[in-house]
């Protein structure tokens, strides 16, 4: 991997076997899924999907589909969602979500945009449960059906659309068309292209010789941030905090998490440790988004926990990769780490990045009267542990 030299960034970065052509094709099809237009997904050189995102669909994108599709229109959707349409009941704890999609055949009563609006989102009125959705001539489908079911769910989360996408066979023709290699490959050929774009002197309240340095990956508008306090590349084991951005906790000061009252005090003991840094992660609602993070507090408001909220959605309880963190840290030249956390999912991931973290400590915010049950979920369903290393 190359490094900045000098603090300026290194512009010669390509991505390998022309990927970043790749980029580009994903780029445009999330623009087009979130316009409410039609995406044509090669799955493979026999196999082309038409695909339509259900939160976005248009009139005219449902007839450009009707026009391609060369057979039944069905709704790919996350198995949690799927057992909410078909009436299921649910026990408690409720069904965790899957990466693994489940295809609904579409009735033609559906096929219209307000349905499909409702279909793909659980906090708008809901439609009655349908007894049946299932065609008779569904039976799991083959691998490449499920590469490009998962393709297609990949696609509408890049885009941070709610992952419910209508699908329907199509004919191949010559361009046009995104690679299912190209969309499943795009989250760790982003991290890893990373590069450093800019950086600047930011003295805070806690952190008077801190830095802000930016970066961002080639053909890529995801930016990351890192908060260098220090020199810490001079130091055998740093203090580092990995914090994914939270607008209503970290800007608004929001009492439903810990995320703001986390953020600074990090800076703090990252100062008072002598130097460190603090990874921004650009993964807001653990990677859903900013607007699906609020659909999550709405479902969390009638009753869902943090955990479930998100798989009603559609969407894995914690969507975050740590990729991005790890290619920060190597371009800042910090592989060997203390990690200041809770969550042990972010050492796992990071070790299996292949960073040397040589040790955990606590960072526990202690509950305000709002967040109590937010952080009681976060120990009992996600496995954090609030207690020192």
């Amino acid at each position: 991997m190359n490094h900045p030299q000098d603090g300026l960034p290194n512009q010669d970065v390509a991505s390998p076997n022309g990927s970043n052509l790749g980029l580009r094709d994903v780029h445009r099809a999330i623009t087009c899924l979130r316009r409410g237009s039609t995406v044509r997904l090669d799955v493979d050189s026999q196999t082309t999907l038409i695909l339509l995102a259900a939160e976005t669909a248009s009139e005219s994108g449902l007839t450009a589909l009707a026009e391609q599709a060369t057979g039944a229109a069905s709704l790919l959707v996350a198995p949690a969602r799927a057992a909410n349409l078909r009436g299921w009941p649910m026990d408690k704890p409720r069904m965790a979500p899957s990466s693994r999609a489940e295809r609904l055949f579409l009735p033609k009563s559906l096929m219209n945009p307000q349905a499909l609006h409702a279909l793909a989102d659980p906090t708008l009125p809901q439609l009655a449960p349908l007894a049946e959705w299932d065609h008779p001539q569904d039976k799991g489908g083959s691998a490449d059906t499920q590469t490009g079911a998962a393709a297609a769910i990949a696609l509408a989360k890049l885009a941070r659309l709610l992952p419910a996408v209508i699908t329907a066979p199509t004919s191949k023709s010559a361009g046009g068309a995104v690679s299912a290699a190209a969309v499943l490959a795009y989250p760790a050929m982003a991290s890893r292209n990373l590069v450093q774009v800019a950086q600047a002197l930011v003295p805070l309240e806690d952190a008077p010789d801190a830095r802000v340095l930016a970066f961002r990956a080639p053909e890529t508008a995801v930016e990351h941030l890192a908060i260098v306090i220090g020199q810490p590349e001079t130091r055998e084991a740093p203090l580092v905090r990995i914090h994914s951005e939270c607008f209503t906790g970290d800007l608004l000061g929001s009492l439903r998490c810990d995320c703001g009252p986390q953020l600074r005090a990090a800076i703090r003991r990252i100062a008072a440790d002598g130097g460190g840094v603090l990874l921004y992660l650009s993964q807001e609602g653990r990677g859903i988004g900013l607007v699906n993070k609020l659909r999550a507090y709405a479902l969390q408001d009638r009753g869902l926990d943090t955990y479930d909220a998100n798989g009603e959605l559609g969407w894995g309880a914690d969507e975050r990769d740590y990729l991005a963190a790890a290619t920060m840290l190597e371009l800042l030249r910090i592989p060997k780490l203390r990690l200041l956390t809770n969550n042990p999912d972010k050492l796992a991931a990071l070790t299996a990045c292949g960073v040397d973290v040589i040790g955990r400590e606590s960072h526990v915010i202690p509950p305000n009267g709002v967040n109590d049950r937010y952080l009681a979920t976060k120990v009992s369903r996600f496995g954090h542990l609030f207690s020192s290393s």
